[in-house]
């Protein structure tokens, strides 16, 4: 396959974790990898150098999400650099551990950085990304929310509000960008990745409903967001539960 002829995935939030691992498993089927982070700088390039081991072009791009004019720069860069852009996995979020009861912890700093980044980024992004998308045949957007959307649990109440917005703008996509381009989210239970590294009452409270009695790894997540995104034609509106049967 020539360079100028591979597909182009754009990962948000690809330094770490579900990330990185999605942004290996593209660069594995042949797409060229833009890498988006945000402070992870380093991180970011250990993705760029696994992603080069399988043949495959790099862009990494520092950008806030949440910065809607940097967004649209970011994806003007991106294009301009491969020519187009054929699928979006929407990574990117952030969170405070805040016990669901204490309120007064819940400050209005913290619900504005979540819904910031995890709601209007996730937006920002998608609508810088449509013109390019619409470009090519078969473009998909993956959001990666989380079952706290739909349980209302999770890591705080501003976070389960935030991905049930989540899953609430990959069902008014898919109905808006139908037929051009497919919008679907995975939406995961507790991950082994460094967010939860430090909260371990955290997982151990949700293995204890978990029929599968373990986390999922970033790779599981990442074999579903490749479903998704180039493993089915008539896939879309879907908001994917993989938690290991935690919200059965």
């Amino acid at each position: 396959m020539s360079s100028s002829s591979r597909k182009v995935a754009v990962i948000t939030g690809a330094a770490t974790g579900v990330g990185r691992a999605t942004a290996i498993q593209f660069a594995k089927q042949g797409f060229h990898i833009a890498v988006n982070y945000s402070r992870s700088e380093k991180e970011a390039a250990e993705t760029v150098n696994q992603i080069k081991m399988y043949g495959v072009e790099t862009l990494m791009h520092a950008c806030d999400i949440s910065d809607n004019s940097a967004v649209q720069q970011m994806f003007q860069q991106i294009h301009q650099h491969f020519g187009q852009i054929n699928v979006l996995v929407n990574n990117a979020g952030t969170t405070f551990f805040v016990d669901h009861q204490d309120l007064d912890e819940m400050t209005e700093e913290k619900w504005d950085r979540i819904l910031a980044v995890n709601v209007k980024g996730t937006f920002f992004c998608i609508r810088s990304a449509i013109p390019f998308l619409k470009q090519s045949d078969n473009s998909a957007i993956v959001n990666v929310s989380s079952c706290a959307g739909i349980s209302g649990g999770g890591s705080c109440i501003a976070y389960a509000a935030s991905k049930a917005a989540v899953n609430a703008l990959t069902k008014s996509f898919a109905r808006s960008l139908a037929p051009k381009i497919r919008v679907n989210a995975v939406c995961p239970g507790p991950i082994d990745t460094r967010w939860v590294a430090d909260h371990t009452e955290h997982v151990t409270k949700s293995l204890s409903i978990t029929p599968m009695n373990r986390t999922s790894t970033a790779d599981d997540i990442a074999d579903t967001i490749m479903y998704l995104a180039i493993g089915t034609t008539m896939t879309t509106g879907q908001c994917l539960v993989v938690d290991g049967g935690r919200t059965v």
